[in-house]
């Protein structure tokens, strides 16, 4: 497959692994870009910018092809050091990072004057010009189905795709509630050169989580995801399990703060239920595309059906338009 995002990334296919927090370790972005896609390095899950730097060097013990590093920039307190992020992702020599959060804006010249191509995600089209405007190469619009944080326009990827598409000169990534080669020729045809896939990834054999978790994204339909932190106008979307069913039972309560969840949802207790696998003990991150997923194949038996599926969906639909 040949679109702009394969000519700037050297990738055989136009299939990127999203940046999931505990979840994009070497092991899986090497995995992902030997099967021709573009695995990514998940920054803050390596603990420090040493750690990141010793990640880099191991996911380059397990593959030679091209691979990136997420770094998400979160409005926090107490912030990560993202600076020292920066310089080790250009010190080690990569030339893709894929940016998500806040605006990267205070750290694009310094990427670009190290060669290196900048890919933001973002969930509205008024943020995707703007990051346009900054100078990122690629947006990836994240639909409103997406894992994670989705925004609070509630736009779903059928409109957020095509939207962005038609506005952008850059190239745009689809990303939020794709699971197969369908959804794949979907999101080529609503005008994006690629995909972005999360949920999808963290069910195959070689993601760094317990197998349960894997198990319950395939036991999980299209309805089973919790909307969270609502009403603290920071949505994000999970799997419903028992603590998130808490969460949600608290903010209808109304008058939640923060501070009354911050106990059930804390990384470390997330990160917890995925390494022991007691999927009801702390926030597992999944879109609406679990109702899509029911197995959990390797990473290059994923990539390998989704293209030729995506490739049988196009040919049928240009045989329905003639």
């Amino acid at each position: 497959m040949k679109t702009r995002l394969t000519e700037m990334l050297g990738i055989e296919y136009p299939i990127v692994q999203g940046g999931m927090m505990w979840v994009g370790m070497p092991e899986l972005a090497a995995a992902v870009s030997n099967a021709g896609g573009l695995g990514i390095i998940t920054a803050l899950s390596q603990g420090s910018p040493e750690g990141l730097a010793k990640a880099i060097e191991r996911c380059r013990t397990l593959t030679d092809k091209p691979f990136a590093v997420n770094l998400t920039i979160l409005p926090t307190a107490s912030p990560p050091p993202y600076a020292e992020y920066v310089d080790v992702i250009i010190a080690s020599g990569l030339k893709c990072v894929e940016t998500a959060g806040n605006n990267p804006k205070e750290f694009i010249a310094k990427f670009k004057a190290a060669g290196v191509k900048i890919l933001h995600k973002c969930t509205a089209v008024r943020h995707a010009l703007s990051a346009e405007r900054n100078g990122v190469d690629v947006v990836s619009i994240d639909g409103f189905e997406c894992a994670g944080h989705p925004g609070e326009d509630d736009v779903p990827g059928l409109i957020l795709i095509p939207a962005a598409a038609r506005v952008l000169k850059i190239p745009v990534i689809a990303s939020g509630g794709i699971a197969d080669g369908a959804g794949m020729a979907a999101a080529l045809a609503l005008g994006a050169e690629g995909i972005n896939m999360g949920t999808r990834f963290v069910a195959t054999q070689e993601a760094p989580v317990h197998r349960n978790v894997k198990d319950m994204i395939v036991n999980s339909s299209e309805r089973d995801t919790n909307l969270i932190f609502r009403t603290l106008h920071n949505t994000g979307r999970v799997l419903k399990n028992e603590v998130s069913n808490q969460v949600v039972a608290i903010e209808k309560k109304g008058g939640a703060k923060f501070e009354d969840v911050a106990h059930l949802v804390s990384g470390a207790r997330g990160k917890q239920a995925l390494d022991s696998g007691n999927v009801q003990d702390g926030l597992v991150w999944a879109s609406m595309a679990s109702g899509l997923i029911h197995d959990v194949p390797s990473c290059k038996e994923l990539i390998d059906r989704i293209v030729r599926e995506c490739r049988a969906a196009l040919s049928r639909a240009a045989t329905l338009a003639a």
